[in-house]
């Protein structure tokens, strides 16, 4: 396990956060209707190892379906940085960080970074779906 604070923000600057990953550990793309409207690439870590350090008034956030989650985004530019939530089958509370969103990342580390897929539109998020590569 390799933790690194990485910063990140909005496209306008607006909302800036910090957050402690380890993107050797994974990321993750979905296939639900958010995930794949949006081309979701995330990591999710524990609430304790995300700061928002500034423009929560920037934010809104959009919920759907169940609830489980609110994808906050900048009221300025548009730009969904992070969801929170809480979903029992993937470990409780969680943050849920936009890789697009960070800003000092080396292309080297996303490169190398692992990505699992989620079948979430089955809300069978420990399997990978029979197809990835629209996602």
């Amino acid at each position: 396990m390799s933790l690194k604070k990485y910063s990140g923000s909005c496209h306008c600057g607006a909302v800036r956060y910090e957050a402690d990953l380890d993107l050797s550990a994974g990321t993750g793309r979905c296939n639900c209707s958010f995930c794949r409207k949006v081309r979701n690439w995330s990591i999710i870590v524990k609430p304790e190892s995300f700061r928002l350090l500034s423009g929560e008034d920037n934010l809104s956030f959009y919920e759907f379906n169940t609830k489980s989650s609110k994808h906050h985004f900048c009221k300025n530019c548009g730009v969904r940085t992070f969801s929170k939530g809480y979903i029992e089958e993937i470990g409780g509370a969680f943050i849920s960080v936009a890789i697009s969103t960070l800003d000092n990342v080396d292309l080297s580390e996303l490169i190398e970074a692992p990505v699992w897929y989620a079948d979430g539109l089955n809300n069978n998020w420990h399997n990978q779906p029979a197809e990835i590569r629209h996602l």
